[in-house]
């Protein structure tokens, strides 16, 4: 969830996204081909991630905020983990825009679900 380079594998608002020496992304969105920049922050020490993100490299606000539990937490096994996905609706999200937004980030979940337990990476070639 904190690596920079793996973010494109579930965030469809980053998709196809470069990762220069600072760790700052440049991607573009699946919806629209925007282009977005997004650094992430972790906090590992708290199971906290921060992803800040903007259409400018030196305008990044935190909107996306991640938790991760021990499973032994939620009385699953040590092995297990929990994922809680936070994000902020901005005063320019139209009702529509944040609806989709809420089902574009449950879509991402799934996908973090079945990176995890699959290993499987979209960027990588099969063989």
């Amino acid at each position: 969830m904190a690596d920079p380079n793996k973010l494109g594998q579930w965030a469809l608002g980053a998709w196809n996204g470069t990762v220069d020496e600072t760790g700052l992304i440049h991607a573009n969105s699946l919806r629209d081909g925007a282009g977005i920049y997004v650094r992430v922050a972790s906090h590992s020490d708290v199971g906290l991630i921060d992803y800040l993100v903007g259409t400018r490299a030196d305008a990044l606000q935190p909107r996306i905020f991640a938790r991760i539990v021990s499973g032994s937490v939620l009385g699953c096994s040590g092995d297990e983990c929990g994922l809680m996905m936070s994000a902020l609706r901005t005063d320019d999200m139209d009702d529509a825009r944040w609806a989709s937004l809420i089902a574009t980030h449950a879509v991402e979940i799934d996908l973090i679900k079945s990176a995890i337990e699959t290993g499987y990476d979209p960027h990588q070639p099969q063989g």
